[in-house]
C-alpha cells in the first residue's frame, strides 16, 4: 500500500461507507441475534439462550450458517421456511446501534466544510434501518444504498460511485472515499480517480481482508481523527 498523505483541504467531498466505518458492525449483528433469539423462543423449545449461542458462534468465526448451526444444536429441523423467517426477522429488526465516537465527531465537524455522502451495500431494508437508527440523514448531503438497483450493483460495481459524483457535482481526486472492506470497497472509486482511505478499526469484521489488484487504498488509518489531522 502506498503511504500517500493528503490534506482534507485538497478535496471537495467526502464519502463514507457505513458498516464498520461509521459504527461497529458487530453491534448490529448482535442486535439482530437478540431479535432473532426473542422471536425463536416464542416458536421453538430453547433449553439454551439462542442469542448468546449465536454470538458465540459468530465470535468463533461462523459467518454464513449461524442459524443452521443453532437449530441443529436445538435439535430442531432447519426448514427452508424457518430459516427464511429468521433471516427476515434479522434484516427487519430495529437495530440498537450507535456511531463510533470519532465518526460522530467527524460528521458534526465536517458538515458544511465539505459535501458529505454515504455509499453502502447490503439488503436495502437492512441498510435503511441502520441509517435511521444512527440518525445520520441530517448530517449527510447524499445517501446511496446500492441495493436500490439490485445486488448486481453492489461494490465493486462503479454505478454507485458514478451517481454519487453526479449528485455531489464533483469528481476524481476532489472526492475521498473512506471505507473498511479492502476486498471490494476501493476498486470502483480508484477507477474514477478518487482518493481512498481504509479505516482499519481493531476488531473490525474485515480488518484483515487483503485488497485485490487495483483495489489497494492509498492511506490506512485507525480513526477518522487521524485524517482530520
Amino acid at each position: 500500500m502506498n503511504r500517500v498523505r493528503f490534506h482534507l483541504s485538497q478535496v471537495r467531498a467526502i464519502v463514507f461507507d457505513l458498516d464498520d466505518t461509521l459504527y461497529p458492525e458487530q453491534a448490529y449483528v448482535f442486535s439482530g441475534f437478540d431479535a432473532v433469539g426473542e422471536w425463536l423462543r416464542a416458536r421453538v423449545a430453547c433449553p439454551i439462550d439462542p442469542a448468546a449461542r449465536m454470538r458465540e458462534l459468530f465470535l468463533a468465526g461462523e459467518r454464513r450458517h449461524v442459524f443452521d448451526r443453532l437449530l441443529a444444536e436445538l435439535r430442531h429441523p432447519a426448514s427452508e421456511q424457518l430459516i427464511s423467517e429468521m433471516v427476515r426477522c434479522y434484516r427487519t429488526h430495529v437495530p440498537h446501534i450507535t456511531l463510533h465516537e470519532d465518526a460522530r465527531v467527524a460528521l458534526e465537524a465536517w458538515r458544511g466544510r465539505w459535501r458529505l455522502g454515504l455509499l453502502s451495500d447490503g439488503p436495502l431494508v437492512m441498510q435503511e434501518k441502520k441509517v435511521e437508527a444512527l440518525g445520520i440523514r441530517p448530517l449527510l448531503d447524499e445517501i446511496i444504498l446500492t441495493d436500490q438497483w439490485g445486488p448486481e450493483y453492489w461494490k465493486p460495481h462503479p454505478r454507485g460511485f458514478e451517481v454519487m459524483e453526479n449528485r455531489l457535482k464533483t469528481h476524481g481526486a476532489a472526492v475521498v472515499y473512506i471505507a473498511d472492506n479492502c476486498s471490494k470497497d476501493f476498486v470502483g472509486p480508484r477507477r474514477l480517480g478518487w482518493r481512498t482511505v481504509w479505516v482499519r478499526r481493531p476488531g473490525g469484521v474485515y480488518c484483515d481482508v487483503p485488497p485485490p489488484v487495483g483495489g489497494e487504498p492509498e492511506m490506512q488509518i485507525a480513526s477518522l481523527a487521524e485524517l482530520d489531522r
